[in-house]
């Protein structure tokens, strides 16, 4: 199962989330940083089995400017038939 880890100590607005989800899994150059490009890339460009943990993100100090995005992550668990797993800490 391939794993990524991103600590939401590094990541202050959306922008930086998609800038190092895309990053570290080297995703292709046309990742469009936005909840359509992060659905496209976990329902077809990532390999799933996958496991994203965002660790740190209950610390955050605006974590719900990340509503819309958490919501889409859980929505692409089940879509997915938990194939993408989601761990928040």
């Amino acid at each position: 199962m391939q794993q990524l880890s991103l600590d939401f100590r590094t990541i202050a607005a959306v922008p930086e989330f998609y800038r190092q989800f895309a990053s570290r899994l080297n995703l292709s150059s046309h990742f469009g940083n936005n909840l359509d490009a992060l659905w496209d890339a976990i329902t077809g460009e990532i390999a799933l089995p996958f496991q994203l943990t965002l660790r740190h993100f209950h610390q955050h100090a605006d974590p719900q400017q990340f509503s819309a995005l958490i919501s889409l992550l859980k929505e692409a668990e089940k879509e997915t038939d938990g194939a993408f797993r989601l761990i928040i800490k």
